[in-house]
């Protein structure tokens, strides 16, 4: 992006809170916009400044005033503009950056016209304006805040300030007119001076450039109505419809509307006001004068307006010559391909010139072509459970019907057959004429029937889409697949059947929710389909599976089996705890380091597993089945579908299988399709075209339709309920979470800025993996900055008081909770700073506890109890290594140290103290330094929220990919704060 050179990444940031006003130019490319300092004091902005005189209220007058400004060229300050809007920066600099957007969109939508200026200079600006154009542009007018037009008109007195509308259209002329300079615009505005950058005068092309804009600035609209004559009879207005339809003998054979050679159509030249929609009349009328009740309605160069439009037009679609020629341009016959041109792209491209076609709207036109997916031979209803298991088994096969329609009416397979074969665009059919483009009748009659795998059947019923030859197509469900989808759209509805009941085995209590989740888990399972319960941390997801296990087990219309858990090695012990508490006497097995026995599995026990031994052991357990069910605990842990652990996993066959993971988006929306692919294979189709249908759409933001459309798919397979959902967590005190920001030390600031500055320079000559890599290790070694000193220099014996703002602060918190005799968790993403904090605090005689990766198991679940009995208050833990599967509700307080780059790993983390059975508030504080990278990070990591959310984030990997000017705005070093 080319940017003036005195403006810095930090600066582009900061002027989007200033006021801006737009200081045209002549030509338009030339024109600036100022950014001026807030409230006239000192420009926040390192930039080069100038004086500017802008315009202040003074009582009921204004006054000028000098001020302060960075003022830039627009093509330099679009990005600044567009930002703004965004972050909803000063009003008047959103509001430029609405007409920023504005002007964007007219020039994506092929709204350009060449022309010369004033002064005859080259310029591009916006045109032909439509009324749907007109009424933005206006109501946006209309919207201007006052600073956004505050310079005065040079020599005004009285002061006058500029019109509002005149402005703004100065201003997306300006946008426009630096745009298309490239070679091809100097073939679309008949000479390379519109390609040049620089301004070329032009005075011998005034004649050529008052053609081009008293043809698009005119006071009237130009458009054909298309006719039949002889088979329809049209009134002058546009889109109306005829009286009667003619007979079949006055138009030959029954497939076309008139003999070999005949006129069959005709295109007739109408009028319309720019200014009031409801003045239309035909061209012959306006030629004679007979335009309306009001005399000389359209203004008196409404032939010469209307002839340079066609002419335009003309040069786009050559059928028009004619009318060039003709006395009157009142219309035209034409054949059977110019019409099928017309149905196809010719009629886009005249409407880009000013130019709209309108049809007959008694003629059928549009040929539709919808799916209809069921069991072969199944069109009526199905009772909602009737044989829906036998429907979804492997072997079976659904029919894939297509159905087409003209004008909302179903056509037999007959009937298309022959509007293919007639050739023509007009086929009479049951009493009415249909206009169709004989291609596209041609394609669809190519398309077949044919038979589809259960899982891709339901996917189209749970969307309503399908591909189909490269298309999205609409489909229907019917019959058994249509109950199928009704009764999975709505897991928790009632009536269909009376819901599960908890198993007489279990001893405990089941709350609601936690009843609802095994009636349907029950049900997915029942029916031959996986699940993800994805509950909130601390909801209770093991003892619903426990539960769903011992109703299994009783289900004597159904095989049961054993039930292989497979989670990480720190959740064994919790695992095998709440199976005998709440199960007890139900045979439970660790299939784990030197007891890997699986002989006499008992049909109705447990197997609980580690992921690492899975992966090594995955044909032995394999080999052991057939399983009952596989669950995967944590099931983010394979949330890469290529790594070893998630391949091993799909070879162990099982009955049913279900996914409990509290994350089930953590970066990106393939990790969950990684977990639905294991649950329910094929549900999502192959990686790469659920990526091209659903995630880049919807992480892009690009089409925001798309996250509903995987929002229907996904919803029935994954179950996700939160504590603050109504009715879920009554009982759970509050929690209140606070950002604790700290300033840098000097060590610190002066650390940072110089890593900053000798790994950008670096990057810079850099590229592909050796490039990721460095921007990797710059991130790191910021946070670990921000953290500590000591931690970034990895000193062997380090002085830790006094110079680290993070680690004041953890001492000021840990003052007031250990003052209250209350308990907290410390979490970092670094065992290294868990080491010197621990060592700190031993320092200062506070007691505590370090958690990690490296723990034993044995030494986990020890600590735990000691935490939990009020022996130790400071439990010190590796957010990666105790971030999942610990009840730790004696902590009333939970302090990150550092963030994440991940929203829901700090909320599992924090999910180890507010969860069921907490009985106090609950506190949670995240220390972010001031003007670092941290406080850009915390800023994506909201966005990371909001994408999770709309479906049910990409972390380093993602921020590698920045440019070096978006890297170094994000890691810059921002002294105050901002």
């Amino acid at each position: 992006m080319h940017r003036s050179p005195t403006t810095t990444p930090s600066d582009i940031a900061r002027l989007s809170h200033c006021p801006a006003v737009f200081l045209p130019g002549d030509p338009a490319r030339t024109g600036r916009v100022a950014f001026v300092a807030p409230d006239g004091g000192p420009h926040p902005s390192a930039a080069d400044t100038e004086d500017l005189t802008v315009a202040v209220p003074h009582g009921d007058d204004v006054r000028e005033r000098t001020v302060r400004a960075v003022i830039l060229p627009v093509r330099d300050a679009v990005p600044v503009l567009t930002r703004a809007r965004a972050a909803q920066g000063d009003p008047a600099t959103v509001f430029w950056g609405s007409a920023a957007v504005l002007a964007l969109q007219l020039v994506a939508r092929g709204r350009l016209l060449p022309g010369l200026t004033a002064t005859d200079h080259d310029a591009w600006r916006v045109g032909p304006l439509g009324p749907d154009d007109l009424r933005r542009l206006r109501e946006l007018a209309t919207a201007m805040p006052p600073a956004a037009h505050a310079v005065p008109l040079p020599g005004t007195d009285p002061l006058r300030l500029p019109e509002p509308e005149r402005l703004l259209r100065s201003f997306l002329d300006a946008v426009a007119d630096g745009m298309p300079r490239s070679p091809a615009a100097s073939l679309a505005a008949g000479g390379p001076a519109f390609a040049a950058p620089e301004p070329q005068r032009l005075p011998e092309q005034r004649d050529w450039a008052a053609d081009v804009a008293a043809g698009h600035d005119a006071g009237v609209r130009v458009s054909l109505r298309i006719e039949l004559p002889g088979l329809l009879d049209r009134g002058p207005d546009e889109g109306g419809g005829p009286d009667e339809i003619g007979a079949p003998h006055e138009i030959g054979e029954e497939d076309g509307p008139s003999e070999p050679g005949g006129p069959r159509f005709r295109a007739v030249v109408q009028l319309h006001g720019l200014t009031d929609p409801t003045l239309v009349a035909d061209a012959s009328e306006v030629w004679a004068g007979q335009e309306g009740r009001r005399p000389a309605a359209f203004g008196p160069r409404a032939r010469m307006d209307a002839l340079l439009t066609l002419r335009r037009a003309a040069r786009i679609w050559a059928p028009l010559s004619p009318l060039l020629s003709a006395a009157v341009p009142d219309a035209i016959e034409l054949a059977d391909e110019e019409v099928t041109e017309l149905l196809g792209e010719a009629a886009g491209r005249l409407d880009a010139a000013g130019v709209q076609i309108h049809w007959p709207k008694e003629l059928a036109r549009d040929l539709t072509a919808r799916a209809v997916i069921g069991p072969k031979g199944e069109t009526g209803p199905a009772r909602p459970e009737s044989g829906l298991p036998s429907l979804m088994s492997a072997d079976a096969l659904l029919a894939f019907r297509w159905r087409f329609a003209v004008g909302g009416q179903d056509l037999t397979r007959e009937e298309l057959d022959r509007l293919a074969e007639a050739g023509r665009p007009v086929v009479r059919l049951r009493d009415r004429w249909v206009l169709v483009d004989p291609s596209l009748a041609h394609r669809a009659r190519d398309r077949k029937d044919r038979e589809v795998a259960p899982i891709d059947a339901l996917g189209a019923a749970l969307t309503g889409t399908a591909e189909a030859d490269g298309e999205t197509v609409g489909v229907e469900a019917e019959g058994r697949l249509a109950a199928l989808r009704d009764l999975l759209a709505d897991p928790q509805r009632e009536g269909d059947r009376d819901g599960v009941a908890q198993p007489a085995a279990l001893a405990a209590t089941l709350r609601d929710y936690q009843l609802r989740g095994l009636d349907w888990l029950d049900r997915m399972t029942a029916l031959g389909l996986g699940g993800a319960l994805a509950d909130d941390m601390g909801l209770g997801k093991t003892i619903t599976v426990i539960a769903l296990h011992l109703h299994r087990q009783g289900a004597d219309f159904r095989a049961g089996g054993p039930t292989l858990v497979v989670c990480p090695t720190s959740l064994m012990g919790n695992w095998q705890r709440e199976i005998e508490r709440f199960a007890p006497g139900t045979p439970v097995r660790r299939y784990h380091a030197g007891a890997r026995s699986l002989d006499e599995l008992p049909d109705d026990g447990f197997v609980l597993t580690t992921y690492g031994t899975m992966r090594l052991d995955a044909e032995r357990l394999a080999a052991a089945g057939p399983w009952g069910m596989v669950v995967a605990d944590e099931a983010q842990h394979v949330k890469n579908p290529f790594s070893a652990t998630a391949r091993q996993l799909r070879t162990i066959g099982a009955r049913a299988r279900v996914a409990l993971t509290g994350t089930p988006v953590e970066n990106n929306l393939s990790e969950l399709w990684a977990i639905l692919d294991w649950t329910t294979p094929g549900l999502l189709g192959s990686l790469g075209s659920f990526r091209r249908r659903y995630a880049d759409a919807v992480e892009s933001g690009r089409d925001p339709a798309a996250a509903e459309r995987l929002s229907r798919l996904v919803r029935p397979f994954l179950l996700r309920r939160r504590k603050s959902d109504p009715g879920i967590a009554p009982e759970l005190p509050p929690k209140t979470e606070t950002d604790r920001a700290v300033a840098l030390t000097r060590e610190q600031a002066g650390l940072y800025e110089a890593v900053v500055r000798e790994t950008l320079a670096e990057i810079s000559g850099t590229g592909g993996f050796a490039r990721r890599g460095l921007v990797v290790a710059l991130l790191t070694a910021l946070k670990q900055i921000c953290n500590h000193p000591a931690q970034y220099l990895k000193e062997d014996r380090p002085r830790l008081t006094g110079r680290s703002g993070k680690l004041e602060l953890l001492d000021e918190l840990l003052d007031t909770i250990l003052s209250e005799d209350a308990s907290v968790l410390v979490f970092t993403q670094y065992v290294a700073m868990a080491r010197l904090l621990e060592q700190h605090l031993a320092a200062r005689g506070v007691s505590s506890q370090l958690l990690h990766g490296g723990t034993p198991v044995g030494r986990r679940e020890e600590m735990v109890r000691r935490f939990q009995d009020g022996e130790v208050p400071v439990f010190l833990l590796s957010l990666k290594a105790a971030g999942t599967g610990l009840n730790l509700t004696r902590a009333a307080h939970v302090v990150h140290y550092d963030r994440w780059w991940n929203p829901a790993v700090e909320a599992q983390a924090t999910d180890r103290a507010y969860r069921i059975g907490q009985t106090q508030p609950v506190q949670v504080h995240r220390i972010v330094t001031e003007g670092t990278v941290e406080d850009r990070i915390a800023e994506m990591l909201e966005r990371k929220r909001e994408l999770a959310d709309a479906v049910l984030g990409g972390g380093e990997a993602a921020l590698t990919e920045l440019t070096d000017a978006e890297l170094a705005d994000l890691v810059a070093l921002r002294k105050d704060g901002r």
